[in-house]
């Protein structure tokens, strides 16, 4: 297995031009892109603060089932925007048909990913995506049918390590030969996980809760499923691997040169945290990529780290030595030579140059850096390991026919939608 070509990791270097060049295009050269946000949480907040550091935009419409979260973004981009304050709607169909957009970020949580971003390439747009791409895999399949037939769309989705100096300095490493050729990889991100009250109660009265579970199944409202913490619930996030693990499994993907694992194994348990939540605290997935393995491992109940400072990262285990390397820094560990070691700090604004590079792809209409096919890529690595999982058995990949082997796996390629809402694969 081959490392990535320098062109294409490198090109995240150009993060500060494009930042520089937009800034340019927001103070006369261009008119700003009209931007549209669906979901006002936490990470809507964080893509619209990207958007206006990087400038050239203007933020005329959002969207969101909670109006509390609706009228606080509004209220925010009204005092950014020097008095424009965007319209407010709490369906993004809605939205959509009042039109004067440019592009839209999406930053709902996964059960809803697929149907808003089919019906923001119906109406034209340009689209920044979180990630995971999709919920299940047959939605992402259709997503990516979708981008395919409308090529002047520009897409970017949500794997801001992609701008990341320190990962690609390691790349860099790697393809010049500093530590031979890779056998194996380790990803990991151990943390304390933050669990919220559990009890079935009515839901806050600003926000539709039937709307906010929309396509996927209509659970009690408690707090450790309603916003943010959706994330380790398994009808909505699916849990660490898939919503913060797969950053580190799509930089791998990028430093391997590797596509969809052949094959996937995985194990986890619920060690601490039986009970409140719904995926596991514990767990471990081995992704065979060519003939280099990857070893996916996860802890979310705070134990004290041997080592805190490789708590969050991927080693990189070769012939004649090891990288570390993490969002910010990484380190080159000659073989048979620990003393020497060789620590190297890279921080970025990766949220910003990220949004730089999507908003400048829009301007330039060229695809941005991580386009459907790659987010596809990485949200099928982890979902075949929460495939693996349940079934307590390896799963294949079947490349030619993108699929999953096995009647068993391919049948949780694809979930049932809740009515009236239609799943939008249609084989």
């Amino acid at each position: 297995m081959t490392a990535m070509n320098r062109r294409d990791f490198l090109s995240t270097t150009t993060g500060l031009a494009a930042t520089a060049a937009l800034r340019a295009a927001g103070q006369g050269a261009e008119p700003p892109l009209r931007v549209g946000l669906i979901g006002c949480g936490w990470y809507g907040g964080v893509l619209l603060d990207a958007a206006h550091k990087v400038g050239g935009v203007e933020v005329v419409a959002l969207c969101d089932v909670d109006r509390r979260h609706l009228k606080e973004t509004a209220d925010k981009m009204e005092q950014r925007q020097g008095g424009r304050r965007p319209r407010e709607h709490k369906l993004y169909e809605e939205m959509f048909q009042a039109g004067g957009l440019d592009v839209v970020f999406i930053a709902t949580p996964p059960q809803w990913h697929a149907l808003q971003f089919l019906a923001a390439l119906e109406a034209g747009l340009h689209v920044y995506i979180e990630k995971p791409l999709a919920y299940d895999i047959r939605e992402g399949q259709a997503m990516l049918r979708a981008a395919e037939v409308r090529p002047a769309q520009v897409v970017q989705v949500g794997f801001q390590r992609r701008q990341s100096p320190a990962f690609a300095q390691a790349a860099e490493a790697i393809r010049a030969g500093r530590i031979g050729r890779v056998l194996q990889a380790d990803v990991q991100i151990h943390y304390t996980a933050g669990v919220g009250d559990t009890t079935p109660q009515d839901p806050p009265p600003d926000l539709d809760w039937d709307l906010w579970c929309g396509p996927a199944p209509k659970l009690p409202y408690c707090p450790q499923i309603g916003h943010k913490s959706w994330r380790l619930e398994k009808t909505t996030g699916h849990g660490h691997l898939v919503d913060w693990g797969i950053h580190l499994i799509d930089a791998t993907r990028r430093l391997l040169g590797a596509g969809v694992p052949r094959r996937v194994t995985a194990s986890g348990a619920l060690v601490r945290l039986g009970g409140r939540i719904t995926t596991p605290d514990t767990m471990t997935a081995v992704f065979e990529f060519g003939d280099t393995p990857v070893v996916w491992r996860h802890r979310l109940w705070g134990a004290q780290e041997f080592d805190p400072d490789t708590s969050n990262g991927v080693f990189l285990y070769g012939e004649e030595g090891t990288i570390f390397v993490t969002d910010h820094r990484w380190v080159l560990v000659p073989k048979g030579k620990p003393a020497e070691r060789v620590v190297t700090e890279a921080k970025a604004d990766h949220a910003r140059e990220h949004m730089a590079d999507f908003l400048r792809a829009v301007r330039e209409r060229r695809p941005a850096s991580c386009g459907v096919r790659e987010g596809q890529e990485s949200t099928v690595a982890v979902k075949l390991a929460m495939i693996a999982m349940d079934l307590g058995r390896t799963v294949a990949w079947d490349e030619a026919r993108g699929e999953a082997v096995g009647d068993d796996a391919r049948a949780l390629m694809k979930r049932d939608y809740r009515p009236p809402w239609r799943h939008p694969w249609s084989g």
